[in-house]
């Protein structure tokens, strides 16, 4: 490997500075955390770190034409990604009375299909190969990468993105401490079942 830490870290740094700012994923963790906890956002920030490894890594080996080639497929699976986020803010406002009594437990149920909502919303956004096309080039000599370095940088691109949601999660999950009567609760699920479908909604619009 001939990375150093000089290198890396001002590249999780920028990656950093890019998760802190809100967008629709942040949102669905927000909703999932506020609800069930920062267990529940768990699997959605593990699915959006994962769907982080394809595009720096598809960017390092200079496939930029993929986003050409399977554009059809990539939109069918931000499709997907929305279509699930969707079902998942209407699961809970449907059944948010019975979960706000079991004080806003999400239940494992929904892990997996939070972490493939998660992984589809961001391998299917093309978008993202060219934003590491031009991100990469100014942090590494991209002629001079071994395989172990590329390794390293995927590593990168997908923890900084996973512990930033973690704490996106951590932040909103103290609001369920305010909110310790079933009333609060079954309100606060309404809330976050609606944010759910607008992000879906956002993100299949976008």
């Amino acid at each position: 490997m001939t990375l150093t830490w000089q290198a890396l870290l001002p590249y999780a740094g920028a990656l950093a500075l890019l998760v802190a700012t809100p967008g629709p994923v942040v949102a669905a963790l927000i909703a999932r955390s506020a609800t069930g906890g920062v267990r529940a956002a768990v699997p959605l920030a593990a699915g959006v770190g994962v769907g982080d490894i394809v595009w720096p890594l598809l960017a390092l080996l200079g496939i930029g034409a993929v986003a050409g080639v399977w554009a059809g497929v990539l939109v069918a699976l931000r499709y997907v990604g929305a279509a699930i986020l969707i079902w998942m803010g209407i699961a809970l406002v449907r059944t948010a009375e019975a979960r706000a009594v079991k004080a806003g437990s999400l239940g494992r149920e929904s892990g997996w299909t939070a972490f493939t909502a998660g992984l589809m919303v961001i391998a299917g956004n093309p978008k993202a190969i060219l934003f590491y096309l031009g991100v990469l080039p100014g942090f590494f000599d991209l002629k001079a990468l071994t395989a172990a370095d590329m390794v390293v940088i995927c590593a990168v691109s997908a923890l900084v993105p996973f512990l930033g949601n973690l704490t996106w999660a951590a932040l909103f999950a103290r609001a369920r401490r305010w909110l310790a009567n079933p009333v609060a609760m079954k309100r606060t699920h309404v809330v976050a079942g609606v944010a759910l479908v607008c992000v879906g909604i956002a993100i299949a619009l976008g």
